[in-house]
Protein backbone atom coordinates (compact mmCIF):
# COMPACT_ATOMS: atom_id res chain seq x y z
CA UNK A 1 0.00 0.00 0.00
CA UNK A 2 1.48 3.53 -0.87
CA UNK A 3 1.84 5.72 1.16
CA UNK A 4 -0.87 8.06 0.38
CA UNK A 5 -3.34 4.83 0.79
CA UNK A 6 -1.90 4.11 4.09
CA UNK A 7 -2.75 8.36 5.10
CA UNK A 8 -6.26 7.96 3.79
CA UNK A 9 -7.14 4.71 5.56
CA UNK A 10 -5.46 6.55 9.02
CA UNK A 11 -7.69 9.68 8.57
CA UNK A 12 -10.79 7.29 7.68
CA UNK A 13 -10.27 5.13 10.98
CA UNK A 14 -9.15 8.17 13.22
CA UNK A 15 -12.88 9.99 11.71
CA UNK A 16 -14.76 6.75 12.36
CA UNK A 17 -13.54 6.91 15.91
CA UNK A 18 -14.47 9.42 16.57
CA UNK A 19 -17.76 9.60 14.98
CA UNK A 20 -18.60 6.37 16.72
CA UNK A 21 -17.26 8.47 20.23
CA UNK A 22 -20.02 10.96 19.62
CA UNK A 23 -22.78 8.66 19.07
CA UNK A 24 -21.81 6.72 22.25
CA UNK A 25 -21.76 10.04 24.16
CA UNK A 26 -24.88 11.30 22.74
CA UNK A 27 -26.69 7.94 23.93
CA UNK A 28 -24.82 7.82 27.71
CA UNK A 29 -26.27 11.40 28.00
CA UNK A 30 -29.75 9.78 26.65
CA UNK A 31 -29.24 7.12 29.08
CA UNK A 32 -28.76 9.46 31.93
CA UNK A 33 -31.90 11.54 31.18
CA UNK A 34 -33.85 8.55 31.94
CA UNK A 35 -31.81 7.61 35.62
CA UNK A 36 -34.09 7.00 38.16
CA UNK A 37 -37.55 7.15 35.45
CA UNK A 38 -39.82 4.35 35.29
CA UNK A 39 -42.55 2.03 37.60
CA UNK A 40 -41.92 -0.18 40.76
CA UNK A 41 -45.58 -2.05 40.62
CA UNK A 42 -46.76 -1.46 44.36
CA UNK A 43 -49.74 -4.25 43.77
CA UNK A 44 -52.00 -4.21 46.65
CA UNK A 45 -50.23 -1.14 48.61
CA UNK A 46 -53.19 1.43 49.10
CA UNK A 47 -52.75 5.00 48.47
CA UNK A 48 -53.21 7.97 50.93
CA UNK A 49 -56.78 8.92 50.15
CA UNK A 50 -56.48 12.34 52.61
CA UNK A 51 -54.17 13.96 50.02
CA UNK A 52 -55.75 16.98 49.03
CA UNK A 53 -55.32 18.38 44.80
CA UNK A 54 -57.31 20.72 43.30
CA UNK A 55 -60.09 20.34 40.43
CA UNK A 56 -60.39 22.04 37.46
CA UNK A 57 -62.38 24.73 39.24
CA UNK A 58 -59.73 25.29 41.36
CA UNK A 59 -61.50 23.44 44.53
CA UNK A 60 -59.46 21.64 46.93
CA UNK A 61 -60.71 18.29 46.75
CA UNK A 62 -59.37 15.36 48.87
CA UNK A 63 -58.54 11.77 47.32
CA UNK A 64 -61.19 9.86 49.59
CA UNK A 65 -64.01 12.29 47.61
CA UNK A 66 -63.16 9.86 44.67
CA UNK A 67 -63.51 6.50 46.06
CA UNK A 68 -66.61 5.31 47.17
CA UNK A 69 -65.38 1.62 48.52
CA UNK A 70 -67.32 -0.01 45.54
CA UNK A 71 -66.58 1.07 41.86
CA UNK A 72 -63.11 0.59 40.96
CA UNK A 73 -60.79 4.01 40.03
CA UNK A 74 -58.37 4.56 36.99
CA UNK A 75 -55.59 6.33 37.69
CA UNK A 76 -53.24 8.30 34.23
CA UNK A 77 -50.41 10.56 36.04
CA UNK A 78 -49.96 12.83 33.14
CA UNK A 79 -48.66 16.39 33.04
CA UNK A 80 -50.34 18.99 30.58
CA UNK A 81 -47.68 21.01 28.85
CA UNK A 82 -46.09 17.41 28.05
CA UNK A 83 -44.75 17.95 24.55
CA UNK A 84 -46.07 14.52 23.06
CA UNK A 85 -46.34 11.34 25.52
CA UNK A 86 -49.11 12.40 28.12
CA UNK A 87 -51.44 13.43 25.10
CA UNK A 88 -50.90 9.94 23.27
CA UNK A 89 -51.98 8.53 26.76
CA UNK A 90 -54.78 10.24 27.21
CA UNK A 91 -55.81 10.06 23.33
CA UNK A 92 -55.15 6.30 23.89
CA UNK A 93 -57.17 6.49 26.84
CA UNK A 94 -60.14 7.99 25.07
CA UNK A 95 -60.28 6.00 22.18
CA UNK A 96 -60.49 2.97 24.53
CA UNK A 97 -63.02 4.60 26.33
CA UNK A 98 -65.08 5.24 23.14
CA UNK A 99 -64.75 1.40 22.84
CA UNK A 100 -66.51 0.75 25.63
CA UNK A 101 -70.14 0.22 26.89
CA UNK A 102 -69.64 1.35 30.37
CA UNK A 103 -68.95 5.08 31.17
CA UNK A 104 -67.29 6.80 33.85
CA UNK A 105 -69.00 8.22 36.92
CA UNK A 106 -71.51 5.25 36.23
CA UNK A 107 -69.48 2.09 36.68
CA UNK A 108 -65.99 3.85 37.71
CA UNK A 109 -64.00 6.74 37.95
CA UNK A 110 -60.91 8.30 35.90
CA UNK A 111 -58.52 10.36 37.60
CA UNK A 112 -55.83 12.24 35.59
CA UNK A 113 -53.56 13.71 37.71
CA UNK A 114 -50.60 15.89 36.47
CA UNK A 115 -47.15 15.51 38.22
CA UNK A 116 -46.25 19.07 37.49
CA UNK A 117 -46.64 20.99 39.93
CA UNK A 118 -46.21 24.08 38.16
CA UNK A 119 -49.61 23.45 36.20
CA UNK A 120 -53.12 25.19 37.05
CA UNK A 121 -56.72 24.10 37.45
CA UNK A 122 -56.94 26.42 34.57
CA UNK A 123 -54.88 23.95 32.30
CA UNK A 124 -56.77 21.14 33.54
CA UNK A 125 -60.25 22.54 32.73
CA UNK A 126 -59.31 22.99 29.07
CA UNK A 127 -57.77 19.50 29.23
CA UNK A 128 -60.86 18.13 30.26
CA UNK A 129 -62.81 19.97 27.83
CA UNK A 130 -60.97 19.05 25.14
CA UNK A 131 -60.85 15.23 26.08
CA UNK A 132 -64.86 15.23 26.91
CA UNK A 133 -64.92 16.52 23.62
CA UNK A 134 -63.05 13.50 21.91
CA UNK A 135 -64.99 11.22 24.13
CA UNK A 136 -68.31 11.98 22.41
CA UNK A 137 -70.08 10.71 26.05
CA UNK A 138 -71.22 14.36 27.90
CA UNK A 139 -72.19 12.35 30.99
CA UNK A 140 -68.85 11.25 31.49
CA UNK A 141 -67.90 14.78 32.90
CA UNK A 142 -69.31 13.56 35.80
CA UNK A 143 -66.76 10.48 36.67
CA UNK A 144 -63.64 11.63 34.64
CA UNK A 145 -61.62 14.93 36.73
CA UNK A 146 -58.36 16.56 36.13
CA UNK A 147 -56.69 17.32 39.28
CA UNK A 148 -53.60 19.53 39.64
CA UNK A 149 -51.43 19.92 43.06
CA UNK A 150 -48.43 20.99 45.29
CA UNK A 151 -45.01 19.05 44.83
CA UNK A 152 -45.22 17.12 47.93
CA UNK A 153 -48.78 16.09 47.35
CA UNK A 154 -48.04 15.12 44.11
CA UNK A 155 -44.81 13.16 45.08
CA UNK A 156 -46.47 11.17 48.17
CA UNK A 157 -49.12 10.61 45.35
CA UNK A 158 -46.55 9.14 42.72
CA UNK A 159 -44.51 7.40 45.42
CA UNK A 160 -47.41 5.53 46.45
CA UNK A 161 -47.85 3.64 43.31
CA UNK A 162 -44.42 3.31 42.66
CA UNK A 163 -44.25 5.95 39.26
CA UNK A 164 -41.03 8.08 39.14
CA UNK A 165 -40.23 10.74 37.25
CA UNK A 166 -37.61 13.79 36.45
CA UNK A 167 -37.04 16.91 35.33
CA UNK A 168 -34.62 17.28 32.66
CA UNK A 169 -33.60 21.04 32.18
CA UNK A 170 -31.45 20.64 28.60
CA UNK A 171 -34.62 19.77 27.38
CA UNK A 172 -37.25 22.03 29.49
CA UNK A 173 -39.73 18.49 29.96
CA UNK A 174 -40.00 15.34 32.25
CA UNK A 175 -38.80 11.91 31.51
CA UNK A 176 -41.27 9.89 33.04
CA UNK A 177 -42.97 6.15 31.81
CA UNK A 178 -46.74 5.56 30.63
CA UNK A 179 -49.11 3.37 32.02
CA UNK A 180 -52.71 3.27 33.63
CA UNK A 181 -53.02 2.08 37.18
CA UNK A 182 -56.42 0.31 38.51
CA UNK A 183 -57.29 0.49 42.25
CA UNK A 184 -60.33 -0.60 44.22
CA UNK A 185 -62.74 1.81 45.75
CA UNK A 186 -60.74 1.46 48.68
CA UNK A 187 -57.55 2.68 47.30
CA UNK A 188 -56.12 -0.17 46.83
CA UNK A 189 -53.62 -0.70 43.65
CA UNK A 190 -54.56 -4.15 41.74
CA UNK A 191 -53.24 -3.72 38.04
CA UNK A 192 -50.87 -2.00 35.93
CA UNK A 193 -51.35 -1.64 32.26
CA UNK A 194 -48.56 0.08 30.42
CA UNK A 195 -48.35 1.65 26.94
CA UNK A 196 -49.95 4.09 24.79
CA UNK A 197 -52.81 1.82 23.55
CA UNK A 198 -55.39 -0.57 25.49
CA UNK A 199 -57.74 -2.75 24.55
CA UNK A 200 -61.12 -2.41 25.75
CA UNK A 201 -61.88 -5.55 26.93
CA UNK A 202 -58.26 -5.79 28.91
CA UNK A 203 -59.12 -2.08 30.30
CA UNK A 204 -62.84 -3.70 31.14
CA UNK A 205 -61.36 -6.80 33.18
CA UNK A 206 -58.72 -4.74 34.82
CA UNK A 207 -62.08 -2.55 36.24
CA UNK A 208 -63.56 -5.40 37.30
CA UNK A 209 -60.40 -6.82 38.97
CA UNK A 210 -60.47 -3.82 40.88
CA UNK A 211 -63.78 -3.53 41.88
CA UNK A 212 -62.81 -7.00 43.70
CA UNK A 213 -66.61 -8.29 41.72
CA UNK A 214 -68.55 -5.36 42.80
CA UNK A 215 -69.12 -3.94 39.47
CA UNK A 216 -69.90 -5.36 36.01
CA UNK A 217 -71.85 -8.66 35.27
CA UNK A 218 -71.94 -12.52 35.55
CA UNK A 219 -70.19 -12.47 32.41
CA UNK A 220 -67.64 -10.62 33.47
CA UNK A 221 -66.66 -12.40 36.45
CA UNK A 222 -66.67 -15.90 34.09
CA UNK A 223 -64.66 -13.86 31.76
CA UNK A 224 -62.12 -12.62 34.78
CA UNK A 225 -62.28 -16.28 36.13
CA UNK A 226 -61.00 -17.36 32.67
CA UNK A 227 -58.51 -15.01 31.56
CA UNK A 228 -55.02 -14.00 33.70
CA UNK A 229 -53.10 -11.12 33.16
CA UNK A 230 -49.60 -12.02 31.39
CA UNK A 231 -47.11 -9.29 32.50
CA UNK A 232 -45.51 -10.43 29.19
CA UNK A 233 -47.79 -10.05 26.73
CA UNK A 234 -49.05 -6.78 28.70
CA UNK A 235 -52.79 -8.01 28.66
CA UNK A 236 -55.12 -10.71 29.90
CA UNK A 237 -54.18 -14.03 28.82
CA UNK A 238 -56.75 -17.21 28.01
CA UNK A 239 -55.91 -19.21 31.42
CA UNK A 240 -56.48 -22.81 29.99
CA UNK A 241 -56.65 -24.39 33.85
CA UNK A 242 -59.33 -22.61 34.26
CA UNK A 243 -61.22 -23.03 30.87
CA UNK A 244 -60.79 -26.69 31.41
CA UNK A 245 -61.81 -26.42 35.10
CA UNK A 246 -64.90 -24.17 34.02
CA UNK A 247 -65.90 -26.70 31.30
CA UNK A 248 -65.62 -29.53 33.91
CA UNK A 249 -68.57 -27.82 36.07
CA UNK A 250 -70.78 -26.98 33.20
CA UNK A 251 -69.96 -30.61 31.56
CA UNK A 252 -71.31 -32.14 34.95
CA UNK A 253 -74.08 -29.45 35.43
CA UNK A 254 -75.11 -30.25 32.09
CA UNK A 255 -75.11 -34.19 32.65
CA UNK A 256 -76.92 -33.78 35.66
CA UNK A 257 -79.71 -32.01 34.10
CA UNK A 258 -80.20 -34.47 31.56
CA UNK A 259 -80.14 -36.96 34.14
CA UNK A 260 -82.62 -35.65 35.88
CA UNK A 261 -85.15 -35.05 33.38
CA UNK A 262 -84.37 -38.48 31.99
CA UNK A 263 -85.52 -39.52 35.85
CA UNK A 264 -88.66 -38.01 36.11
CA UNK A 265 -89.39 -38.74 32.59
CA UNK A 266 -89.17 -42.42 33.17
CA UNK A 267 -90.95 -42.52 36.82
CA UNK A 268 -93.63 -40.74 35.35
CA UNK A 269 -94.18 -43.29 32.45
CA UNK A 270 -93.61 -46.04 34.96
CA UNK A 271 -96.99 -44.04 37.30
CA UNK A 272 -98.80 -43.75 34.12
CA UNK A 273 -98.05 -47.50 33.47
CA UNK A 274 -99.52 -49.19 37.12
CA UNK A 275 -102.61 -46.40 37.03
CA UNK A 276 -103.50 -46.24 33.86
CA UNK A 277 -105.97 -43.53 33.08
CA UNK A 278 -109.72 -44.54 32.72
Amino acid sequence: MRWWGKAWWLVWSLSALGALSAWAQRSGQQLAVFEGVGIEEQLGARIPLDLTFFDEEGQPVALREFFDGRRPVLLALVYHDCPMLCNLVLDGLTRTLQQMSWTPGDQFEVLAVSFNHRETPEQARRQKIHYLEMLGKPAAGAGWHFLTGDSTTIRALTDAVGFYFRWVPEKQQFAHPAALIFLSGEGKISRYLYGLEHDPGDVRKALVEASEGRVGTVIDQVLLYCFQYDPNENSYVANAFNIMRLGGVVTMVVLGITLFLFWRRERRRQQETLHPAG
